[in-house]
């Protein structure tokens, strides 16, 4: 006589999880599959609408272990937006959807709302058409810049303008001046992520705005910034430090190396260069850059502006003067700034004024320009507005997509922990606001 059992399993709904629901955009999340058939092929498909209404998304392809269920962060992706174990790839590997205007770039301009995204699951291996199918579940995850508790306090004093993020409670805390690069405006997610580690980190607008034109930016703008930020009475003064990015990095340098009033206790400067005229106004330098090649996608590369780097002391800050301990975040493809060839130059420079030991520097192969905080999606090329002449061109960053977002989330851990062991003097000091 046969028997026959009758698997419960069969025939549930499938469950996804994603935990937490809501976390810092820094923080991993562990999506999990459950009451799938044994080795039931999958795709885990993201989706997020940005604050320009143009979606993005991300998928991988998966087969169910033989309890039915698929583990992100342990089992491989077999093909997608990314592929292999990657616990993050569903949102690093994000993309324009097909069909989307070209040149994107995902920035998140309000940060005191969350990024939301659409994390869903479908029966078979999809590539394409999401928006025609129906997903066995969906579940939706935040993504927070700020931390609850986090202040944003504008900041518009002497002509400077600005945002300052400062921590949760009475502080004191250590102050971050945040320089972003040439393409100006007023850009706060990393400031407000640094706060929610713990530091009162102010963004800088210093190019953009037709009311703060290039010409009238000068050192005094720069040290009045860095003022407002050591004199806020939840700042402890004599523990601050620059960070800068592309541009932002060769005023942060410049700062350091000549400023009488700017004495950080240490600079982290991202995808930078010291090759910079110090005698030139930022209006002057940005009227120089005349010197690009174009490739045979009509994409800009910047990077040879500097190239070969010269040799006039005139040409570039005097690195050897800088006190502080410095940290140089490099992308080994970067298309927009010969960062690896002027930090190669600038560990010379300093080796040679006895400063070489105050040096750190980080390189990672087969990254792109823009180093940005972790998980955030790689763009190889994006559209972007020439500072000066306002002409609107697509820029060359570099990178390909898996080394930027390990770049990303190693370089990230490593600025923290640089910043924590200068300004709190100690690693396992720092305050860190919990969602």
């Amino acid at each position: 006589k046969r028997q026959w059992t009758v698997s419960t399993e069969v025939g549930t709904c499938p469950l996804l999880s994603v935990q937490p629901s809501r976390a810092q955009v820094d923080e991993k999340v562990q999506i999990v599959v459950m009451n799938l058939l044994p080795n039931q092929k999958v795709t885990l498909h993201s989706l997020h609408q940005s604050e320009d209404k143009d979606f993005w998304e991300a998928f991988g392809h998966y087969i169910s272990d033989e309890y039915g269920t698929v583990t992100v962060a342990k089992d491989e992706s077999l093909g997608g937006t990314y592929e292999g174990t990657e616990q993050m790839g569903l949102l690093w590997s994000m993309r324009p959807i097909p069909g989307s205007r070209p040149g994107l770039r995902l920035r998140k301009m309000n940060i005191l709302t969350p990024i939301v995204i659409h994390i869903s699951v479908y029966g078979g291996h999809l590539s394409q058409g999401f928006s025609q199918q129906t997903p066995l579940a969906t579940s939706v995850t935040e993504r927070w810049y700020v931390a609850p508790g986090v202040q944003r306090v504008n900041i518009r004093e002497n002509g400077v303008r600005g945002t300052l993020f400062l921590p949760p409670g009475p502080g004191l805390y250590p102050g971050v001046l945040d320089l972003w690069g040439g393409g100006g405006g007023l850009v706060e997610y990393r400031s407000g992520l640094l706060a929610s580690h713990g530091f009162a980190s102010m963004a800088l607008e210093y190019l953009g705005p037709e009311d703060l034109r290039t010409a009238d930016v000068d050192v005094s703008y720069f040290e009045k910034a860095y003022q407002i930020l050591q004199n806020h009475p939840k700042v402890q003064r004599d523990r601050m430090a620059m960070l800068g990015l592309s541009f932002g990095s060769a005023v942060t340098l410049s700062m350091a190396a000549y400023s009488k009033v700017i004495k950080p206790q240490c600079c982290v400067c991202i995808s930078g260069s010291h090759v910079f005229p110090v005698d030139k106004s930022l209006f002057e330098v940005f009227e120089g850059m005349k010197k690009v090649q174009v490739n045979e996608e009509n994409q800009v590369i910047h990077r040879n502006i500097i190239l070969p780097i010269p040799s006039d002391p005139a040409l570039k800050v005097d690195v050897g003067r800088i006190k502080c301990p410095l940290l140089l975040v490099n992308a080994g493809d970067d298309q927009n700034w010969a960062s690896v060839e002027s930090a190669e130059d600038m560990e010379m420079m300093m080796e040679k004024a006895g400063n070489r030991d105050l040096l750190t520097v980080l390189t990672y192969p087969g990254a792109g320009h823009l180093i940005e905080p972790p998980y955030s999606p790689h763009f190889r090329a994006s559209n972007f507005i020439l500072q000066g002449v306002k002409e609107k061109i697509v820029m060359l960053w570099g990178g390909q997509t898996k080394p930027h977002a390990y770049a990303q989330e190693d370089s990230w851990e490593k600025i923290l922990a640089f910043l924590r062991k200068h300004l709190y003097f100690s690693s396992n000091f720092a305050v860190k606001a919990k969602l």
